[in-house]
């Protein structure tokens, strides 16, 4: 049997132990917990030779064009603080940020970037830093980014972020069309949403999915229970809290190869009821790494 071979890492240079942990270490997750190990762990950990590989490599050209000066004192902070704190670029018509355990990319398109039809008639649409819904009956959003400004090899999700005032109506049980694309790349494939504004489909959705799971289900049940087909045979989706105080949907995902794509579209509407509704603010729609599975 071979000897074990003890290695005091005290003696190696500060160089070569960074150049082993920044080999080894694949997300800032790791970099956060290898700190932990030893004094001498953290200190290369915490380096900035380090964490440059996790910053984009273009974030210098990114930082550019922020409204407002951005300062750190360290590659480490200036990632914690983009995960944190999103900057507004081109003029306030985006926000970039950083997603903290990947280091991908995020890009929040602003509600005045998008396109909203009707939006530019004050008697339906006003905007301030966000688009409030005044009242309309043809609901139409669009927004776009190209592909090359995202981080490649990624899945990306498409968020729409919104809430609404107290005082809202026509969203409460009508359903909305959304859709993401790549322009371009094929046909488009619309999905089925409800933003739910009280929180009841929602919570009717999770009452019905916990029957579900203790019966049996048969056609006879169906037949005496009709409000129970549409939950069963179809997966709806709700909005979710974020932690800023706003909600966000997911309007759907696709995959950034290498950035040759051109544009990603997201779409979303409710044209087909003629329904009148009120009450919307949306802040804009945001495209960020979608979370492994």
């Amino acid at each position: 049997m071979g000897k074990k071979i003890a290695v005091d890492f005290q003696v190696l240079p500060d160089e070569c132990i960074s150049n082993i942990i920044s080999r080894t270490l694949t997300s800032p997750g790791d970099a956060c917990r290898s700190s932990l190990v030893s004094s001498i762990f953290k200190s290369i950990a915490d380096s900035d030779l380090v964490w440059e590989k996790f910053l984009p490599s273009d974030l210098k050209e990114i930082i550019s064009r922020s409204v407002s000066t951005v300062v750190s004192s360290s590659k480490k902070e200036l990632f914690l603080r983009l995960c944190n704190h999103p900057i507004l670029i081109d003029d306030g018509k985006k926000s970039f940020s950083i997603e903290k355990w990947s280091g991908g990319k995020c890009y929040m398109v602003a509600a005045r970037e998008l396109t909203i039809i009707w939006g530019d008639t004050p008697v339906y649409w006003r905007f301030s830093d966000v688009a409030e819904l005044l009242d309309v009956c043809w609901l139409e959003i669009h927004g776009k980014m190209d592909t090359r400004m995202l981080s490649m090899k990624t899945t990306y999700a498409a968020y729409l972020v919104f809430k609404f005032r107290e005082s809202t109506y026509g969203f409460s049980c009508q359903p909305v069309e959304v859709s993401v694309r790549l322009v371009g790349g094929g046909g488009r494939e619309w999905h089925t949403m409800y933003m739910d504004p009280d929180g009841c489909l929602k919570r009717q959705h999770q009452s019905y999915k916990g029957q579900v799971r203790h019966i049996r289900i048969r056609s006879s049940h169906l037949l005496k229970n009709p409000t129970l087909t549409p939950w069963i045979h179809c997966e709806r989706q709700f909005p979710q809290e974020r932690g800023d105080g706003w909600m966000e949907i997911e309007m759907g995902e696709f995959f950034n190869d290498r950035g040759e794509d051109g544009e990603v579209e997201m779409s979303l509407t409710e044209v087909k009821d003629g329904n009148w509704k009120s009450g919307l603010l949306i802040q804009g729609i945001e495209l960020r790494p979608k979370e492994s599975k």
